[in-house]
């Protein structure tokens, strides 16, 4: 099992930063990779960004490509999300995720290729 918990959500005005913490636990040594994900109000849950183990690669949605960034750091079991010129668009619950090697990837942006899920962090940002 893999246990995640996410912090650093809150609000900000339009063109502000905020980033995003994800601390993982457990069986972290068979993670395969790591995502952030959001739903905002009415919508669908949608990936934002990815980090993979092999080959390395980040992947992101194209509408944070440029503002946001995603990044590990395996010594000390974090994820993060550094997220710039935020955008009232970008109001969301976010949600860390991680798939272990028992997991098929079915896309890094769909939510079935991810296994373990946190509570999420909520992101406001204002106009």
């Amino acid at each position: 099992q893999v246990q995640l918990m996410e912090s650093g959500g809150g609000s900000v005005q339009a063109g502000g930063s905020l980033r995003l913490s994800c601390a993982y636990s457990g069986r972290t040594y068979d993670l395969v990779r790591m995502a952030w994900f959001r739903q905002g109000p009415g919508k669908e849950r949608e990936g934002v960004a990815s980090t993979h183990q092999w080959p390395p690669r980040t992947l992101y949605v194209d509408s944070v490509k440029g503002r946001f960034t995603i990044s590990q750091d395996n010594t000390k079991n974090m994820l993060y999300l550094q997220m710039n010129s935020l955008k009232p668009e970008d109001t969301a619950m976010y949600y860390c995720a991680a798939a272990d090697s028992t997991t098929q990837s079915r896309g890094w942006s769909n939510s079935s290729s991810y296994n373990y899920w946190g509570q999420g962090t909520g992101v406001t940002i204002s106009s």
